[in-house]
């Protein structure tokens, strides 16, 4: 299977560019999410999502209640169970947001080298030389000089549908802009981008407080996406926060950086979360446009080396309203799978765009391609030096099991665990065949009432690049010696070679528990 893989500086033959792609019961190792909206929210569209390769939902409240998420919810429940795919359920806050309130939803038309005024909100109506905001202290953060980006919410970017202003002056609570570009914005959200500049707002507000607390924790969603996440200090709090909701304890919280702030602050916060979404969006605006693509880099590689899963947004834009990608979208996600990317986030795309099924599609087959040529003997072999000596147990199992597939051109690895620490240790050194992560429940008491543990660690690798959860039944022994018997091995070789990637006479690498011991060993299937 991974024998077709290629090394990047291999000369790559033209005639295997004309080749048809070979599909697969995995579509890509690297995993999609997909933001569920008002184009994507039928039980049978979200279906063909999973069945496109969507592996993680992102719910935005950024906009909609939480009724509104909540039915939406109800249909991916109801997808899960008629495609029997797993998808794991992400709560994305909305945090120090500036949005620009138009409620009245007038489309306003912006001239290059007019002016407008930005000010607080009070009822006023927008329009084309005023601005309401829900932010009262914009005047005391700009100066004169300072640049700002408005635009409509989870849209392409586009310089006809996005303004730049540059303040010209401060009036008490207002501030006068010169309109950069014209400029035409419709619909009721537009948000709005102060360039480095620090907003006086909490990371995570009371409004998104509540929303964890009446959504998130009755629906125990996998991952919280913290928005515009700027300090170490924000996702400490967000933890506390979550771990007073029992329900929660477990909900992995993904980082969202955003802006310079953050990036200043990137070392400290991979070390507190979970994991760090890089939103482009945004990051785009604070930076130059040719620092954003060494950001990318460099944040990625830190997170690989940390073993913790690196999320990229803004991707395929152009797919909220066309049916193929441009070709500068089709080399950038190329390009982050090969950065390191362990999965890639649609917004507007699935949100609201008119093709959700068809972009995750590609996104997904450009993703498989980008694979066959990831150079995983030099990646293996810097993270290895990375790592340096002596390595943790868990370290030397994983990357062992990872260096005999290889050696012995396995076709899957499967690996069995109950926090799931093992399995995304082994992801970290990106073996190029699917890692099967057999999550074996464990039994808790909270001294009321008996409960099995396993779903939540199962779903949270839904998001971890080359990882494929099976939740094992508790009643079969996992320490079983024997694949030919009765036993949780026997299950996922049967659910291997069902999904097609495990063949007679295939070899199988098995990461496992025996008593105190950790072991590693190679299987050949028979007949």
């Amino acid at each position: 299977m991974h024998s077709t893989n290629l090394l990047l500086e291999e000369p790559i033959r033209m005639a295997s560019i004309l080749e048809p792609s070979k599909t697969s019961f995995f579509p890509a190792m690297t995993k999609i999410v997909g933001t569920l909206g008002p184009k994507s929210r039928s039980v049978d569209t979200i279906s063909a999502c999973l069945k496109a390769g969507m592996s993680v939902a992102r719910f935005d409240f950024s906009w909609g209640d939480a009724a509104y998420h909540q039915e939406t919810l109800e249909n991916l429940k109801l997808a899960i169970k008629s495609t029997k795919k797993l998808c794991a359920v992400m709560l994305d806050t909305v945090g120090p947001e500036l949005q620009v309130v138009n409620k009245s939803e007038t489309t306003l038309s912006l001239e290059e080298n007019g002016t407008v005024v930005l000010t607080p909100h009070h009822g006023q109506e927008a329009s084309s030389s005023l601005l309401p905001i829900n932010f009262s202290g914009l005047a005391k953060a700009v100066t004169p000089g300072a640049t700002i980006f408005v635009g409509q919410y989870l849209f392409t970017g586009s310089e006809t549908t996005s303004v730049w202003l540059e303040v010209s002056e401060v009036k008490g609570d207002d501030v006068v802009c010169i309109i950069k570009n014209t400029a035409t914005l419709a619909g009721s959200l537009f948000t709005l981008h102060c360039s480095q500049i620090h907003i006086d707002l909490p990371t995570l507000s009371d409004e998104d407080k509540d929303v964890i607390r009446k959504w998130g924790a009755p629906n125990k969603i996998d991952f919280l996406s913290l928005s515009y996440t700027r300090h170490a200090e924000d996702v400490r709090q967000a933890r506390e926060f979550l771990s007073k909701l029992g329900d929660l304890s477990q909900t992995q919280i993904f980082a969202k950086i955003e802006n310079v702030e953050g990036l200043n602050h990137f070392d400290e916060i991979l070390a507190e979360a979970d994991g760090i979404i890089l939103s482009r969006g945004n990051l785009g605006i604070d930076l130059p446009p040719e620092k954003v693509f060494l950001f990318q880099k460099s944040a990625l590689h830190k997170c690989n080396m940390a073993g913790k899963p690196a999320v990229v947004t803004r991707v395929v834009d152009s797919m909220t309203d066309n049916l193929r990608p441009t070709r500068a979208e089709a080399t950038d996600v190329a390009n982050a799978v090969l950065d390191g990317s362990d999965a890639i986030l649609l917004g507007a795309e699935t949100l609201r765009g008119l093709y959700p099924v068809e972009t995750i599609s590609t996104v997904g087959r450009i993703c498989a391609e980008a694979e066959k040529v990831f150079n995983q003997d030099l990646y293996y072999k810097r993270t290895v030096k990375y790592v340096g000596e002596p390595m943790t147990h868990l370290e030397s199992i994983a990357s062992s099991a990872v260096r005999a597939a290889i050696k012995v051109k396995a076709s899957v690895i499967i690996c069995f665990t109950s926090s799931g620490r093992a399995a995304r240790l082994i992801s970290k050194y990106r073996p190029s065949m699917p890692v099967l992560s057999v999550v074996i429940p464990r039994l808790k008491t909270n001294q009321l009432r008996w409960s099995f543990t396993g779903a939540f660690e199962a779903r949270q690798s839904l998001i971890v690049r080359g990882l494929f959860p099976m939740l094992a039944d508790p009643r079969h022994p996992a320490e079983s010696t024997s694949a030919t018997n009765e036993s949780v091995l026997k299950v996922a070789l049967d659910h291997g070679k069902a999904s097609g990637v495990i063949k007679s006479h295939d070899r199988v690498v098995v990461c496992q528990k025996m008593g105190d011991s950790s072991v590693v060993k190679i299987i050949e299937l028979e007949d």
